[in-house]
């Protein structure tokens, strides 16, 4: 088989019929050519009624792996080990792949078969009005390995021992990954034209919470990137350097996040932020990142 597109779900049972049936939909690729691989990672909604609703109506070969919550980073690899395909094409559960995604990765991999391929990503509020499938420079995104829309050979993946599992908490086990990839000395190329749209909905204040949550994670997370690679791409990707600490440190002695958190409280949860709220939202997120990272470094420095 040639090619496996892998995604992992957690309550995302309102989106995946419609993300499942675009994989499906592939044009200038024999259906067996390939497979369409789904990990549940513990969902608590309509997710496996879902998949298995969808399973009836596959086109190709579909397979779905129910697991405990792990994180994005086991649930990957218990995909990849169920996969058959010779090249894995990683997305995301919110992400809508275009007709001819699967031949366009394939295709750039014919040029380079060691390569990663990265694909175009078109950012969306709505999956129900898509914009032209052109990807232009307003969707750049300057990452080397990002599973939004990502391609590698199966057997680069297996040579350097797949994701990290340590990383069970949200964000950076695909930067980690790459990181590796990079080291090891594996080529990247980009293809726009294997193109997928990514889910952005509009902010509500329900949002705001997650976003603050998330980034408490991702600062903990940063910390466990820098420890297994003490490099300074990662400090650049991470921000997490004396200078910027001190100077988030500072921002918020000046403007305390607690009474913007109070005022996000106060709104009704599904209300779409303004443009002004939703850089609120992101100062508050970006504080509470920079709140954890210094715990973290405390915590350290007391060992």
């Amino acid at each position: 088989m040639r090619a496996t597109i892998q995604l992992c779900t957690y309550n995302r049972a309102t989106l995946l019929r419609r993300v499942l049936e675009a994989c499906f939909a592939q044009q200038h690729v024999a259906f067996d050519a390939y497979e369409v691989v789904v990990v549940n990672d513990g969902s608590s909604d309509a997710t496996p009624r879902v998949l298995e609703d969808v399973a009836k109506r596959a086109t190709c070969a579909f397979a779905v792996l129910h697991q405990r919550n792990a994180g994005l980073a086991a649930a990957r690899n218990a995909g990849v080990a169920r996969s058959r395909g010779e090249r894995i094409i990683f997305i995301d559960d919110d992400v809508l792949v275009t007709p001819r995604f699967v031949a366009e990765h394939l295709r750039a991999h014919e040029r380079l078969p060691a390569a990663i391929v990265r694909g175009g990503v078109i950012n969306t509020e709505t999956f129900d009005d898509l914009p032209p499938p052109v990807w232009s420079l307003r969707n750049y995104s300057g990452n080397f390995f990002w599973t939004t829309n990502v391609s590698l050979p199966r057997s680069r993946l297996e040579a350097l021992g797949g994701f990290n599992e340590t990383f069970r908490e949200y964000g950076w086990e695909d930067i980690e990954l790459g990181l590796r990839l990079r080291f090891a000395g594996t080529q990247s190329t980009f293809n726009p034209k294997a193109l997928v749209y990514h889910l952005k909905p509009p902010l509500r204040a329900r949002d705001v919470e997650r976003m603050v949550r998330q980034a408490r994670a991702q600062a903990r997370t940063a910390r466990e990137l820098y420890r297994l690679h003490p490099h300074w791409r990662v400090v650049l990707a991470t921000g997490d350097d004396p200078f910027n600490r001190a100077a988030r440190r500072m921002a918020r002695r000046i403007m305390p996040p607690e009474g913007l958190a109070e005022r996000f409280a106060q709104r009704d949860p599904e209300s779409i932020l303004s443009r002004r709220q939703r850089r609120g939202a992101r100062a508050l997120a970006t504080a509470a990142y920079y709140e954890e990272l210094d715990a973290a470094h405390r915590t350290a420095a007391a060992r």
